[in-house]
């Protein structure tokens, strides 16, 4: 089967795109067309009743929330994570997890503040600056992407022959962290993290990164230097 992946460019639906390349597996698109707030709408709540973007049409049913996507993948393809029996299985399960739990989830918070602090811009302001402020033993977003910078600075198999997902996850996540909200960027240097310096610039010279970067309008250094996207159809975050 062809997998059916919904998607608007730049969205969480980069990370599953960049795995399915990365796979080499049969699938084709559908714009989610933010500009109209298509992801709102009866038609696409019937796919992705939350109303969030990415979902992905499998012969098993409709698939959304990135992780649970990603790790379904991984499952039925045997590629791009440890398998069960491996030793580094737990490590991946839970830095997984993590992602998409813990940077994922803030970085939606920081985009999107008014959804979570009302209209008050003062309190979207403080929230922002919450989570965006270095600050010992918080695990906002410095501390969060401290803790994965660690892990993969002692990742043994950190030039791994394939990335796992885990990887294209926070890849994609370091772009958002330079780009988004625009204007709103400047707690962020990606060298202060070489350890995610480095896997950024190691996804980004993949075929497949390349190949998903020219589908989206990423630019040529979409992970270490990225710029707005310019995409040939829909509109980014």
């Amino acid at each position: 089967m062809t997998y059916v992946l919904h998607y608007a460019p730049d969205n969480a639906s980069l990370i599953v795109r960049l795995a399915l390349e990365e796979l080499e597996l049969p699938y084709r698109t559908v714009l989610v067309d933010r500009s109209v707030k298509a992801q709102t709408t009866k038609e696409y709540r019937a796919i992705n009743p939350a109303g969030l973007i990415p979902a992905m049409e499998t012969p098993q049913g409709t698939l959304f929330e990135t992780a649970a996507i990603l790790l379904w993948l991984t499952e039925q393809h045997g590629a791009m994570a440890p398998s069960p029996q491996d030793p580094q299985r737990s490590q991946f399960l839970k830095w997984l997890f993590f992602a998409s739990n813990t940077l994922h989830a803030q970085l939606r918070i920081s985009f999107y503040p008014d959804q979570y602090a009302g209209e008050d811009t003062a309190a979207q302001t403080a929230l922002r600056r919450h989570l965006q402020t270095a600050h010992p033993g918080r695990v906002n977003l410095p501390g969060a992407l401290r803790l994965l910078d660690d892990f993969y600075a002692q990742d043994p198999n950190q030039n791994r022959v394939q990335p796992w997902v885990l990887d294209c996850y926070v890849a994609a996540m370091l772009r958002w962290c330079g780009l988004y909200p625009k204007g709103n960027t400047q707690w962020f240097q990606l060298t202060e993290y070489p350890a995610l310096l480095n896997l950024a610039k190691r996804i980004e010279t993949r075929p497949s990164a390349e190949r998903v970067a020219k589908a989206e309008g990423l630019g040529p250094k979409p992970f270490s230097e990225p710029m707005p996207a310019n995409p040939p159809e829909g509109t980014a975050i």
